[in-house]
């Protein structure tokens, strides 16, 4: 009897293949990075073929290195890096150019003109999201402008276009040999082109931004007892193995983490931060700069919805004070070099290297380092730069009360950064919540594997993915209400100081 889930989390720097045991455990995993490549100043883009390629080989490696077969996992589940978008030729399976990545900026101005139109939240009713270079609706719209086989693709019905899970598994089940045109819809929710409260492509937008209905996957639930295909004998699995799981990387950790109750939230850590907060079968409309976007959904029931916060600069604060200023030569001196004072003597800096994302979407803010004195060392330094991570992750939970009424019991953490104890117990201070960590940090590929083992009757349902969860470590909150409330004083009146700094 197969005993095993297959995760397959095509990140944005690399793919891997986890496979989990029954109990929500790696057994084995590999992984490969692919190429990051940048044609003009603000333009990313990555090779679709390469990612596909990478694909059979990290699953390969991974079941090589286990001594474990196609044949030992029940079914597949997949991750991946949201709104980069693909157009490739069904007949071939060839791309009409590389994939556009999720933070290319090509589209800023195609997006200002459809925002001069009906403002910047024209799609927001229906979609949840305002108009951004951020998500694939606009990205779909370039290629089609831009790239002639493509838009004659689209025309003849030869075109197909997809987030990167959506490309994974057409390959995944056939390719031009029948694979299936799928996307989950967490994913598609990401487009600017699903309306949330019918999980169906919009007419209207499609029309408004001239993409043609015919190149859209299917919708479907993240998590699918109608699978949308088996894998191919002849593939990197070498078995028929189901594919019935998927869910953008921040959603997979929202449920990675079994944030499945209203009012449960997670916070990944990484170069930036991305905060979900379950808000249960409600669609709640931000008026804070919030993100309203699917949590996930199983086939037969109603989807569950989030708020989403992103932050941009998080890990990449402790990046820069290595690189740019030379503080520390590794990461991991941040904190010992933080804990050498009791807290920031006054200094605060705000990172708003490229403007301000959530909740403030100020893209006329520039970061800035203030309440310097003679006094300040390099250890203030260090330790404002953990504060001013804790701090973004405050305004943002701040915003998603105001929106949705629901307050915060607890902040479950995830990522790179959550290793740093010192500001774990500050985000639990500035919170006035307890903050937990769990034992498998990997809540993105462990997520994907639920969604497959929910979907495939592996376990029995969602008392025993939060059995599985388990917790490594607590922070409760330990700073007195004044303190905490003279920090954020001192925060709020940094973050005044950034704006208007580009006219």
């Amino acid at each position: 009897m197969s005993e095993y889930i297959g995760a397959l989390d095509l990140g944005t720097t690399t793919n891997r293949f986890i496979i989990f045991d029954r109990r929500g455990r790696i057994v084995g995993e590999y992984q490969k990075e692919h190429a990051q490549i940048f044609p003009q100043a603000g333009w990313v883009e990555h090779d679709p073929m390469e990612i596909w390629h990478n694909t059979g080989k990290v699953i390969r490696r991974a079941l090589t290195k286990t001594g474990l077969t196609g044949n030992d996992i029940v079914a597949i589940g997949i991750t991946n890096q949201r709104e980069t978008t693909v157009m490739w030729d069904k007949r071939t399976g060839q791309p009409h150019m590389n994939a556009i990545v999720w933070q290319c900026t090509r589209t800023d101005e195609m997006c200002r003109n459809l925002a001069k139109e009906g403002g910047q939240d024209r799609f927001r009713a229906k979609t949840g999201l305002p108009v951004s270079a951020y998500f694939s609706g606009p990205k779909v719209r370039w290629i089609l402008e831009n790239v002639e086989p493509a838009r004659y693709g689209a025309e003849t019905g030869d075109a197909l276009f997809g987030t990167i899970e959506t490309w994974i598994i057409w390959w995944l089940t056939g390719g031009p040999d029948g694979g299936a045109h799928v996307t989950d819809v967490t994913n598609a929710s990401r487009t600017l082109l699903m309306d949330l409260h019918t999980l169906a492509w919009d007419e209207e937008i499609c029309k408004t931004l001239e993409i043609p209905a015919q190149i859209l996957p299917r919708i479907v639930p993240s998590i699918d007892s109608d699978t949308w295909g088996t894998t191919r004998k002849d593939g990197p699995l070498g078995a028929e193995v189901p594919v019935c799981g998927a869910l953008g990387d921040q959603q997979a950790a929202l449920v990675g983490q079994a944030c499945f109750e209203v009012g449960e939230a997670k916070n990944t850590y990484g170069t930036g931060c991305f905060l979900l907060l379950n808000t249960g079968e409600a669609a709640v409309a931000s008026r804070h700069g919030m993100l309203t976007t699917v949590a996930y959904q199983m086939r037969g029931q109603k989807p569950i919805y989030c708020l989403e916060g992103s932050i941009a600069i998080a890990g990449a604060l402790v990046q820069w004070l290595r690189d740019n200023l030379g503080f520390i030569r590794h990461a991991a001196e941040i904190e010992p070099l933080a804990r050498n004072v009791e807290d920031n003597g006054g200094a605060y800096i705000v990172p708003a290297f490229s403007g301000l994302f959530a909740p403030y979407w100020r893209s006329d803010a520039r970061g800035v380092i203030v309440g310097l004195t003679h006094f300040i060392n390099r250890n203030h330094i260090a330790r404002a730069v953990l504060e001013a991570v804790a701090y973004q992750a405050l305004d943002v939970v701040e915003a998603m009360q105001k929106d949705s009424g629901v307050a915060l019991s607890s902040l479950r953490v995830d990522g790179g950064m959550v290793v740093n104890e010192l500001l774990m117990q500050f985000q639990a201070d500035i919170l006035g919540i307890p903050v937990v960590r769990p034992k498998i940090t990997e809540t993105t590929a462990l997520g994907a594997a639920s969604a497959a083992a929910l979907a495939s009757g592996f376990v029995s349902g969602w008392d025993e993915l939060k059995s599985n969860w388990a917790m490594d470590k607590t922070w409760q909150p330990q700073m007195a209400s004044g303190q905490r409330a003279k920090g954020i004083a001192g925060w709020k009146k940094a973050v005044e100081r950034t704006l208007n700094w580009i006219e």
